[in-house]
């Protein structure tokens, strides 16, 4: 699976030392289904911040989405007239290190806010009650502010660049869930969306990143 995630390959075209691609993909599947691809990540993601010094569960987070473009594999799709992308969004939480909290795989016409609600409604319990604050860009400004502070009890504070700006400048906050994006191209699966299904989306996502934290962990 993580030879599949990182070369971008078929899964019939594993390399025949590995077991046979059908159970391969069977196993796969299985995890997105029932959780399990979350439930390692998370491990990982506590073992991490323990070893940096830091509480398992984050206060703060940062939010965003990214439009991909699909392939003739089929599945749902939309149009992101703002991306001009033909696809699906990841709308993504991450933590102030750039470590997935939580995801969620959509249809690119749908709006960042209407992903953004499903990303806070994913996160777990303990999780939810911790986190204090989010940063977003522009896209997310409205109802889903009052909304956030009302259902969540968080506050969602928008960075948005001075409108004086000359060109492009790094942001501070949302430099990390764009280096995050950036950590998904280094896997060759993630360069499009080629999932049928938007589950099996979320579940390659979820391996890349585990895939990442493995490699910290054991550096």
């Amino acid at each position: 699976m993580l030879y599949v995630v990182k070369t971008g390959c078929q899964w019939a075209n594993l390399p025949k030392d590995y077991p046979p691609f059908q159970s391969v993909y069977y196993h796969f599947r299985k995890w997105c289904k029932d959780g399990t691809w979350e439930t390692i990540h998370r491990a990982l993601r506590y073992e991490q911040r323990h070893a940096k010094g830091r509480p398992v569960h984050p206060t703060a987070a940062i939010l965003d989405s990214q439009s991909v473009k699909t392939t003739e594999v089929g599945g749902v799709r939309g149009y992101d007239p703002g991306k001009k992308v033909k696809g699906r969004k990841r709308h993504i939480l991450v933590d102030t290190m750039g470590q997935l909290l939580t995801l969620v795989v959509q249809p690119a016409n749908l709006h960042d806010r209407v992903g953004a609600r499903q990303v806070l409604q994913r996160l777990p319990p303990m999780l939810k009650r911790r986190l204090r604050l989010i940063w977003a860009d522009g896209a997310y400004r409205g109802p889903l502010v009052d909304w956030c502070l009302t259902e969540c009890q968080t506050v969602l504070q928008i960075v948005s660049p001075p409108n004086d700006q000359p060109g492009f400048r790094v942001l501070p906050r949302r430099w990390v869930v764009e280096r995050t994006f950036a950590w998904f191209g280094h896997s060759r699966r993630l360069s499009k969306d080629y999932e049928e299904c938007m589950q099996s989306s979320e579940g390659m996502i979820w391996l890349a990143s585990i895939q990442r934290l493995l490699k910290a962990l054991t550096a």
